[in-house]
């Protein structure tokens, strides 16, 4: 349906959520074996916002970042990203859509091996078709700490460097939203707390909004907010996060089981 209801520029004034789905329902199977991932889940998160998602194994937690960035269509309900409607559209606009306005992080770098630093950051450009400044390439990478690694290959970096990279192609196309799917769960800790100050960067100093998958309290307590998921419906929300507090919430989950945060 693509029914854009979005300002197309960061300074063209009030703007809608950056996410918002209602009632967002997916299922996996047939029949008997069917499995509800999520069920009837509504919530709305703010522009220039930082959410974590949680919620143990099997609670829905990656379908729901699936469904919300357009890499799933759900089964029912609506799916709106920077106030374009996701669901009912053709794939090729989806694909347009994602392309300009989202980008994503995940666990695996899902760098290619034989392209430089640089060439990996800039990928999305060349796909969407878009045209490369090299000045602003520069710049981000700068940014993520890459500034001296843009002639670099991903065998010569380590883990750290290589999500760094995955941050920067993802920002370089200044999207309005980054989904990030566990991106410190292969790292370091000393890593894994640089990882999650450049997302706190692309929302406290770009205005980005952030949606990041976790299972992990302490990268949980970097974001503003954290939802919880079990049994693919909202199990509750706490905002300004500690990691003993989400901890303490994800112990008791299941205690609060709603379809709307």
């Amino acid at each position: 349906m693509f029914r854009s209801g979005a300002r197309r520029n960061h300074d063209a004034g009030p703007a809608p959520e950056a996410l918002r789905l209602v009632k967002v329902t997916k299922s996996y199977g047939t029949a008997d074996s069917a499995v509800t991932a999520l069920d009837g889940v509504t919530l709305g998160l703010g522009r220039g916002t930082f959410t974590a998602v949680m919620g143990p194994s099997g609670s829905g937690k990656s379908t729901l970042l699936q469904c919300a960035a357009g890499l799933d269509q759900p089964d029912s309900g609506i799916v709106q990203v920077d106030g374009t409607e996701l669901t009912g559209g053709s794939e090729a606009k989806l694909t347009k859509f994602r392309r300009g306005r989202i980008g994503f992080v995940f666990q695996q770098y899902n760098l290619l091996e034989t392209l430089t630093v640089a060439q990996n950051t800039v990928l999305p450009l060349k796909l969407a078709g878009r045209r490369v400044d090299r000045a602003r390439v520069r710049e981000v990478l700068t940014a993520v700490g890459l500034g001296d690694r843009l002639g670099h290959r991903p065998d010569q970096l380590s883990g750290g460097q290589r999500q760094r990279v995955a941050i920067a192609r993802a920002l370089v196309t200044d999207p309005r939203v980054i989904f990030a799917d566990e991106p410190t769960g292969a790292l370091d800790l000393r890593s894994a707390r640089d990882v999650l100050r450049l997302l706190q960067q692309a929302v406290r100093v770009h205005g980005q909004t952030v949606v990041m998958v976790t299972h992990d309290p302490v990268a949980a307590s970097y974001a503003d907010s954290v939802l919880f998921l079990a049994d693919g419906r909202l199990a509750g929300r706490l905002e300004a996060p500690t990691a003993d507090a989400v901890a303490e919430r994800l112990a008791h989950l299941g205690d609060d089981v709603t379809t709307e945060v």
